[in-house]
């Protein structure tokens, strides 16, 4: 009887499932694949992890409060984030051209010019001055 409650619970009229079902994962890990057995690549991995940020973005616009998904869409940010920095490191070729695949903006990291180093190196040059 649960099972049968479950089933029917579960089979309702849902536009969207939070994880990728098998044949959307295959068909993306064949688009992206770098050689023929390739199923783990950066390549992949980022393509399939922009599939999932997708779908977890469209079931949270739907389900505000639902703040573990929320959790878990942060994390896998998080996770593209750092594969396109490696990837942008080994191979920005490629880099370029799977950003340009999955439309995908390419974010600059901040530079390193805080307040404080400013005014450090202007402290030096004042003293440097006020020797000579």
């Amino acid at each position: 009887m649960a099972k049968t409650f479950l089933t029917e619970f579960c089979s309702d009229n849902r536009s969207h499932k939070i994880m990728l079902d098998k044949k959307r994962k295959e068909n993306i890990i064949k688009k992206f694949q770098v050689h023929e057995n390739d199923s783990g690549s950066s390549e992949v991995q980022i393509a399939i992890l922009t599939e999932e940020i997708k779908d977890l973005a469209e079931h949270l616009k739907s389900h505000k409060k639902d703040f573990s998904s929320r959790r878990g869409l942060l994390r896998k940010i998080g996770q593209r984030r750092r594969l396109l920095k490696y990837l942008e490191k080994e191979n920005s070729a490629s880099f370029e051209n799977l950003i340009k695949k999955l439309k995908i903006k390419k974010v600059e990291e901040p530079t390193e010019t805080a307040k404080g180093v400013e005014e450090d190196e202007e402290l030096i040059k004042t003293e440097e001055v006020s020797e000579e």
